[in-house]
């Protein structure tokens, strides 16, 4: 479109009342004399977050929104923004100040320097170690499993060709590493150190949610996970099965006693375990399928500005 600007700045929101001016008086300061736009999507608030969305439309054109009628969560979220931007260039971001806006020009133009993916890095980190450690397990198996060596998926703060995220459209969403999911199509990469402001609170990530998370990475991003973890399960127990053995042939000779109830049963256990990883896993595909054979919509809108 002629009218097109040249920036689209998309930003996901949940509850952010209280930092949602200062969020729009800062980007746009930072964005002083760029043509742009930011859109910020309401991802089911229940504060006053969507009256102020409602106040800044009304006083800038440039400001676009989209309200969902639920919280469906932060990438259904980054989708709907992602779908409506118009630049060619989209810088995503989270609504509540961990990122500074202040660092968008550097996304930006680590992207106009050739870049198709500027990924913006917590360099300096100011979490708690319940949050840093699930971060740094889940970046590992993004890197083992996409093959793509950057150091934080987790930032949300980024910016995108336009050409790299269209393709990515129907799968994006569904994902919950956008990142990741745009970089494992072959996209070149560049990391950008940007600022970070801890949030306040507890840790999002119980010990449930992360291993829920680590299925969805695996499901996600590892091909043929349940062959991998089959053979692996194969060998192990193959392995342990041995070593059992030569233990209880060594056992039985050398004290006439051999202790097989309670090394079967540490087998037992050990591989009931695993099988139960491996049916959780199966759960996630067959989830999955579900939801597409179903065709139920990412998210459902209740207003646009």
């Amino acid at each position: 479109m002629a009218d097109s600007p040249d920036l689209s700045v998309v930003v996901t929101l949940l509850n952010e009342q209280a930092s949602l001016e200062e969020l729009y008086r800062r980007t746009v300061s930072a964005l002083d004399g760029k043509p742009f736009e930011l859109i910020l999507v309401d991802d089911g608030s229940t504060d006053g977050t969507w009256a102020e969305v409602e106040r800044l439309h009304a006083g800038d054109p440039r400001v676009h929104a989209v309200r969902f009628k639920r919280n469906f969560g932060q990438h259904p979220a980054m989708h709907a923004g992602l779908a409506r931007a118009r630049g060619d260039i989209v810088v995503t971001m989270d609504g509540d100040l961990q990122n500074q806006p202040e660092d968008i020009p550097r996304l930006v133009a680590a992207v106009e320097a050739g870049a198709d993916v500027a990924s913006g890095r917590r360099a300096a980190r100011h979490d708690s170690w319940g949050r840093t450690l699930p971060s740094r397990l889940i970046n590992g198996m993004l890197r083992r499993f996409t093959g793509v060596d950057i150091a934080d998926f987790g930032c949300a703060f980024n910016a995108y060709r336009r050409n790299v995220v269209d393709p990515m459209l129907p799968a994006i969403g569904k994902q919950k590493f956008t990142k990741a999911l745009i970089l494992s199509g072959g996209a070149s990469v560049v990391e950008v150190d940007v600022g970070h402001t801890a949030r306040s609170g507890s840790s999002r990530y119980s010990p449930l949610r992360l291993t829920r998370l680590a299925l969805h990475v695996l499901a996600g991003f590892w091909p043929q996970p349940i062959q991998w973890i089959g053979v692996a399960l194969g060998v192990v127990c193959s392995l342990l099965a041995m070593a059992l053995g030569v233990y209880g042939i060594w056992y039985w000779i050398d004290r006439s006693d051999f202790p097989g109830p309670l090394l079967g049963g540490v087998a037992v256990l050990f591989v009931l375990g695993i099988q139960g990883f491996i049916l959780a896993l199966v759960g996630e595909y067959l989830g999955r399928i579900q939801r597409e054979v179903e065709g139920r919509p990412l998210y459902t809108i209740s207003e646009e500005l």
